[in-house]
């Protein structure tokens, strides 16, 4: 239901080639769309579950993307088997994943991106100078009910981990 609104913004915000890394594929749904709507760029996902990477596999195999890698096995809050990326996509992970997971997507991103080179966040996130939506807080409730680790995360959180490794806010996409 979402990936035209954030295909949208990665054109917006991703070089015109280079490697771009996905990491918590899922699926493979979102990849895929993008590596059709975007065919200059090299698209690698990855996702730590190996039935997540059966899905991506798939779905990279029906739709027969020349500039579609194999999925890599990658837990965020581990080290990462990838030297650089051009860009860092993270689709809906943060709010379902330990904080961990979150800092670990930070520090990637720190050692993986040249200067310039865009880590783009995708989720629901809160903000301290806007109102949250009653759906959006019953989320919240039922994530940390399901796991107390889970749960939305505040915009401001996320700057200030990434500000200390050294990354920058450079712009906040309203979504649908």
């Amino acid at each position: 239901r979402n990936r035209d609104a954030i295909a949208a913004v990665l054109a917006r915000e991703l070089p015109t080639s280079g490697l771009v890394l996905e990491l918590a594929s899922g699926s493979g749904e979102h990849i895929v769309h993008f590596a059709q709507r975007f065919p200059a760029l090299t698209w690698q996902p990855s996702d730590p579950d190996p039935a997540a990477r059966a899905s991506v596999a798939a779905w990279s195999g029906d739709a027969g993307c020349a500039n579609l890698c194999p999925p890599l096995d990658i837990d965020a809050a581990a080290d990462w088997p990838v030297q650089r990326a051009d860009a860092l996509l993270c689709i809906k992970m943060t709010h379902i994943s330990p904080w961990a997971s979150t800092l670990g997507l930070l520090s990637g991103a720190a050692r993986l991106l040249g200067k310039g080179a865009p880590l783009i966040i995708y989720g629901p996130f809160l903000k301290s100078d806007i109102e949250t939506a009653p759906s959006n807080i019953a989320f919240d409730r039922t994530l940390r009910d399901r796991d107390p680790a889970f749960g939305l995360r505040a915009v401001e959180d996320v700057d200030t981990a990434a500000q200390e490794r050294g990354l920058v806010r450079t712009a906040l996409h309203p979504m649908p």
